[in-house]
């Protein structure tokens, strides 16, 4: 596979791949089934979902396929969180699929761990270049606005460009897909025992592992009232999700 190492292929990951990777139906139920929710459904028919598996293993940006969003949405995100496109690179996002949200289009969003140390506490690297400077400050300003939607929706938000950005830059563009109208999910999917990610952290071994430790990182920054509940930006739903799964990884394709 070009690009994609078998040293990588471990983890978080491979786990990633490995539920992209079952027939189409399987990966539908079992997309629906991380978001749990009685309005929420990913159809094998008419959604569409990266990465695709193991034989096309590409992250999306959400503005790189027509098939997340239409072209106007695309630009006004990339507007929104970018001065300058040369060079630049928008957030990828582990899993992506396209579902309907209590009959409307909406779009779930997986961010994936496999272990502890999968969780960053840095803010987002310094600028090198004079149109990095002037993302980097563009961000920063996406990311206030964001906070503030969200502090007007529910009090004791605290995103930030400089630190914790890996989670705030999350929870802003889910936000700010709220405000174009497009219903989100965001779940924080823990992959339990990874064991083989023991030389690189410490793995979840259960769900209250999990739900402990994305909790405690995101201590002063997502209210913890957040998680879980329906909350609303100009009427359109979001969900912010804590969900674990185990995978068997014999069970490749």
């Amino acid at each position: 596979m070009k690009n994609l190492t078998l040293d990588r292929l471990r983890g978080s990951l491979l786990r990633c791949l490995l539920m992209m990777n079952f027939p189409r139906h399987h990966t539908a139920e079992l997309l629906t089934s991380l978001m749990q929710l009685p309005n929420a459904v990913i159809s094998s028919d008419s959604d569409f979902w990266m990465p695709r598996g193991l034989r096309d293993y590409r992250e999306t940006t959400l503005v790189d396929s027509s098939d997340f969003l239409t072209p106007d949405r695309c630009k006004a995100l990339t507007d929104w969180w970018l001065e300058k496109l040369r060079g630049a690179n928008l957030p990828n996002w582990d899993i992506a699929s396209t579902c309907t949200i209590e009959g409307i289009k909406g779009l779930l969003l997986v961010e994936a761990k496999a272990h502890d140390k999968e969780l960053s506490e840095a803010g987002k690297s310094q600028p090198t270049t004079s149109n990095s400077q002037m993302n980097h400050k563009h961000i920063g300003i996406a990311i206030e606005q964001a906070n503030a939607g969200l502090n007007g929706v529910m009090k004791g938000w605290a995103l930030s460009r400089d630190s914790h950005y890996q989670l705030s830059n999350r929870f802003a563009w889910a936000w700010k897909l709220t405000t174009l109208g497009v219903p989100v999910v965001l779940v924080y999917l823990g992959f339990l025992n990874a064991i083989e990610m023991c030389d690189q952290g410490q793995p979840f071994d259960n769900n209250r592992a999990w739900d402990s430790c994305i909790r405690n990182h995101a201590k002063n920054i997502v209210p913890d009232d957040a998680w879980g509940k329906r909350l609303e930006t100009n009427g359109t739903p979001v969900w912010f999700l804590i969900r674990s799964v185990q995978l068997e990884l014999n069970k490749v394709d």
